[in-house]
């Protein structure tokens, strides 16, 4: 660009991909994409690529109705000419409101921190048998709180909850482990932590008010506590969450599920001061509102994913821009949707090896949840017994004991299908 070379960071892409390729042939691998994913549970490059072109088909249908639907409110606002990237997001956020509108102000009095918890933790009682019981322990910080879980009596987990922001902390929610499950000897229990950045009332003892956002991702991570909580193996090393990347989201991304099941709305989200359950409209707007605009989202996160796979695939390109450009053309793109992160700024895949080849693996993972929340569904009771049963068995407690693709099989007796992603998204034809 006209920033001139000193901020240009293109040339460092093209060295990036050219040493990556050098480092797998080295390796005895063809390209980048064949070394990095033989231990993920995908296992090689093409079986991303038909997974991801499975959802891309339908993805781009919905945007390109929705594009059609903002084209029309660009025209009658007498603008002419095509449909722009930005006039995206202006469009497609005054159609939310008109279509979604959602208080959140009006949502947040029946989301407090403590209602929230309580539905996680009943939601981990309900299918799991857990049992928590908070205690005081010199923590961290104040703010900190302690619970020992137990099953049947039997000391499972000591749970720790780091919820509120504070000057010194890093931004974000994740789960950590401080000390993991093991068998050896006479074994040890996890310690776990769940660490969020949830904005502190303003006066002490006062409830803390969650957003819908917030909610999920408090159910989130809990999810990825339950993985080490539930652990029952061996060794430490392939303990609780130590699992494949394109794996390691599927726990917490499914226990997502239960927060927006009805039963469970009505139960903890009670209005802070009246004590009355979520109004049902409420509520189904809330759920409405997920899939607004999930063409877009659906269709810029898989141009960011089909580029990063093609940059490591075959050979290096000598010029990274050319060969995305080349591909969303290739794949008939939207022009108004460009790609979630452009090349420049994709630190996910070039920040480091984390996600290099692997951005793929939040879709991955998804069509996981959503169809391993199914295998509840199809019961007809989201608490089905017996499923979660075999969830712990398979899933929770194995860690990396066994390849993901054998314990996905163990537990839903086929291969992953993308049908319940498409559904929950909104993708599928006949749920427009």
């Amino acid at each position: 660009g006209a920033g001139g070379a000193a901020t240009d960071n293109r040339p460092i892409a093209a060295e990036i991909l050219a040493l990556r390729h050098e480092r797998a042939q080295l390796l005895g691998y063809p390209d980048f994409a064949s070394y990095k994913l033989e231990p993920e549970m995908a296992g090689a490059p093409a079986n991303v690529e038909a997974l991801l072109m499975q959802v891309w088909a339908p993805a781009k249908a919905r945007a390109e109705a929705d594009a059609a639907r903002l084209a029309q409110m660009l025209h009658e606002d007498g603008v002419n000419g095509a449909l722009e990237p930005w006039d995206w997001r202006f469009y497609a956020e005054r159609r939310r409101k008109a279509e979604h509108d959602l208080d959140e102000a009006a949502v947040k009095p029946y989301l407090t921190l403590d209602a929230m918890i309580g539905a996680v933790f009943d939601t981990a009682q309900r299918l799991f048998g857990l049992e928590f019981r908070p205690f005081d322990a010199p923590l961290w910080s104040p703010d900190v709180r302690a619970w020992e879980i137990t099953r049947n009596g039997r000391q499972m987990a000591v749970f720790l909850g780091d919820y509120f922001a504070r000057p010194s902390k890093r931004s974000g929610a994740w789960c950590s482990s401080l000390q993991q499950q093991h068998g050896i000897g006479a074994g040890q229990r996890p310690i776990v932590v769940n660490v969020c950045n949830f904005t502190p009332p303003e006066t002490a003892g006062a409830p803390c008010y969650l957003s819908w956002d917030d909610a999920h991702t408090l159910f989130h991570e809990f999810g990825h506590a339950l993985h080490h909580i539930l652990s029952d193996v061996a060794w430490p090393s392939i303990s609780g969450t130590s699992v494949a990347r394109d794996f390691v989201e599927l726990p917490s991304q499914l226990f997502e599920h239960w927060l927006e099941q009805p039963e469970v709305l009505d139960r903890h989200a009670r209005h802070a001061e009246t004590g009355t359950p979520l109004p049902a409209a409420l509520r189904d707007r809330i759920l409405a509102a997920r899939n607004a605009d999930q063409g877009f989202a659906t269709t810029e996160y898989l141009e960011s994913a089909l580029v990063d796979l093609a940059f490591h695939r075959g050979p290096p390109p000598s010029d990274p821009m050319a060969r995305q450009a080349g591909l969303l053309a290739e794949l008939g793109a939207p022009a108004a949707i460009p790609m979630r992160h452009a090349t420049p700024h994709f630190a996910h895949v070039f920040s480091g090896d984390g996600y290099s080849a692997g951005y793929y693996s939040y879709m991955w993972s998804e069509v996981m949840d959503a169809d391993a929340f199914d295998a509840f569904l199809e019961t007809g009771d989201a608490f089905d017994p017996e499923t979660a049963r075999k969830l712990e068995r398979w899933i929770l407690s194995k860690g990396d004991s066994l390849p993901a693709d054998e314990l996905w099989l163990k537990f839903r007796e086929r291969k992953p299908g993308v049908h319940a992603l498409l559904r929950g998204r909104g993708l599928l034809a006949d749920a427009s």
